[in-house]
């Protein structure tokens, strides 16, 4: 994939730095994590889920942490006792993760479980009201124009 360049596009906008960024770094094929693999979903109008196969990892061993519109999921295994088998093939990855989401302004996680191996992470876009759409009435009679103050000069 070839590289954009947005400089041009900053001389015109204002505060879309973050987006950016964000676009310029999805594109650099060094950093696409693919493990553990996950699912996102949109549940609703303004409700998503991530879904992550953590097959092996318990609640104490995974962190979730939001911060500055990055979801950041850590897995760390805890040392296992030696087993009394060898093994022949070992296919369930045991190594530590870090997977990282970029977030949309106003998406907040309202919950996480885990159950049979996988993760769900719950997000919600909760919009606040003075950023919704709202309408406005239209009057039937046009408004009044304002009147200018008559002003008198006195000479003293």
């Amino acid at each position: 994939m070839r590289h954009v360049d947005f400089s041009p596009l900053y001389r015109s906008t204002v505060g879309f730095d973050r987006l950016f960024t964000m676009l310029d770094s999805l594109a650099q094929p060094e950093q696409a994590q693919t493990y553990p693999p996950c699912n996102i979903e949109r549940t609703g109008e303004n409700t998503y889920r991530i879904t992550m196969a953590v097959a092996g990892f318990d609640e104490t061993e995974l962190s979730i942490e939001a911060h500055a519109h990055v979801l950041s999921v850590k897995g760390e295994k805890n040392e296992e006792p030696a087993e009394s088998g060898e093994f022949l093939y070992r296919g369930i990855a045991k190594r530590a993760f870090e997977r990282r989401f970029q977030l949309a302004d106003h998406v907040e996680v309202t919950a996480a479980s885990l159950k049979n191996g996988l993760l769900h992470i719950d997000l919600l876009r909760n919009i606040p009201e003075a950023m919704k759409p709202r309408k406005i009435a239209i009057a039937a009679e046009p408004v009044e124009a304002p009147r200018a103050i008559e002003a008198q000069i006195i000479n003293g």
